[in-house]
């Protein structure tokens, strides 16, 4: 029964084009960032430089973010995708002239007219999130919300092991026009893609609110929600402090010495384990004692990192690196369920942006975090440092948020 009821959600013609068009675009983003990473590294030599990369695509994100959520309340929501999607496979195909007609640029002001275009798709991603989560709810029905993230997870996770393995191995083999070119095809299919789904109206608002009632609205909504606010925050911590990726450049180059194309096994490791475990959760979502699992996965996540930290070794390190994917992946199918099933539609586009803030730019600010504490630290007292804070954030949560530690997914679906 688990697994028709999992399959099932396929009957659904509007949601399996989005779980592909999904695919392509996590799939072109992890290329995307795979090359930028190398190639930074590569022009400036610079630790600080690679987290800078992260800091500039998270910086528009979080100022666009509450109001994009608003806007995706608001407006048609596969209108939103579309229109980001574009300026996406803009800024891909501006990294492409890089590498050809526009090189000189690079020449003159080495990783500032990459950092540019990063701003860019910062502020296109900032728009995008909020609209993809709260579209996807429109496409299936409620019984199905802990399925959709579990294939939400698993098609996320599928772009992001392929993607950086495929960067790094088509950026060593072929080289890097070849790679930002594989890049701009990869965001173009899902900017086609969503031409074939259904718009969907939106639920009707029970009374216009001004812009910054919205907002407020949207954050006390939240904050009155200790599951909602204690899931986010953990994910938050944990992705700020406990990330590596932003040095992965750098354990690759000079530390395990395995270049380019190791670099995207390294990027891919953790993909893959949350996808092997994003596809297991498709039939048996984490429904009973959701909160203590989802402790249990980040204290395991910051593990990971400290091991990954003090190795030299390549294959421990990408086995430490392919666990961590395992917990995280749990984490966001937790976390994904517990935003759909309490969220009331009407106001999905705003908590995805208040998420966004949480945990998506926890991603990027974390890869500043990692490269300033190298900086200070060096590369691997940073991803030691990351993984303490880490597991003393899940001992702080574990004190401080009971009711998520005693959550139960299975009373709210």
């Amino acid at each position: 029964m688990k697994k028709n009821l999992s399959l099932a959600i396929f009957q659904h013609k509007d949601f399996r084009f989005f779980i592909v068009a999904r695919f392509f675009m996590v799939l072109a983003i992890n290329i995307q960032a795979t090359i930028v990473g190398w190639q930074v590294y590569e022009l400036t030599g610079s630790v600080l430089d690679l987290g800078l990369v992260g800091l500039f695509e998270a910086i528009p994100s979080i100022l666009v973010a509450l109001y994009a959520g608003h806007l995706a309340d608001l407006r048609d929501r596969r209108n939103i995708i579309v229109v980001c999607l574009f300026f996406l496979l803009l800024c891909s195909l501006t990294l492409f002239a890089f590498t050809g007609p526009l090189y000189y640029l690079l020449e003159t002001y080495k990783a500032y007219p990459i950092f540019l275009v990063i701003l860019v798709s910062g502020i296109a991603r900032g728009f995008i999130s909020p609209a993809i989560f709260s579209f996807v709810t429109q496409l299936v029905p409620r019984e199905h919300y802990p399925h959709s993230a579990a294939w939400m997870g698993t098609s996320f996770q599928a772009g992001a092991v392929i993607g950086p393995a495929l960067g790094g191995i088509v950026y060593g083999s072929l080289g890097i026009e070849w790679a930002y070119g594989l890049d701009s095809i990869c965001i173009g299919l899902p900017f086609l893609l969503f031409f074939w789904i259904r718009k969907q109206s939106l639920p009707e608002r029970k009374e216009k609110e001004a812009l910054k009632d919205s907002l407020l609205k949207g954050l006390r909504f939240v904050l009155k929600n200790e599951i909602m606010l204690g899931a986010m925050a953990l994910d938050m911590f944990a992705v700020l402090f406990g990330g590596a990726v932003a040095l992965l450049p750098v354990f690759a180059k000079d530390i395990l010495f395995v270049g380019s194309e190791g670099l995207g096994y390294l990027r891919a490791a953790p993909s893959f384990g949350a996808l092997l475990m994003a596809y297991y959760l498709t039939y048996k979502p984490p429904l009973e004692k959701s909160g203590r699992v989802l402790l249990s996965c980040v204290f395991g996540f910051g593990i990971c990192m400290l091991v990954f930290g003090i190795s030299t070794s390549f294959y421990l390190s990408l086995f430490a690196l392919f666990l961590s994917g395992v917990f995280d992946s749990v984490s966001v199918v937790v976390r994904s369920t517990i935003m759909q099933t309490m969220t009331p539609e009407e106001m999905r586009g705003r908590v995805s942006a208040i998420n966004k803030v949480f945990i998506g730019s926890s991603n990027e600010i974390g890869a500043f975090e990692s490269g300033v504490s190298a900086k200070f630290l060096g590369t691997v007292g940073s991803v030691v440092f990351g993984g303490t804070m880490t597991v003393l954030i899940v001992i702080f949560t574990y004190k401080m948020a009971p009711k998520l530690k005693e959550l139960e997914l299975k009373n709210w679906v």
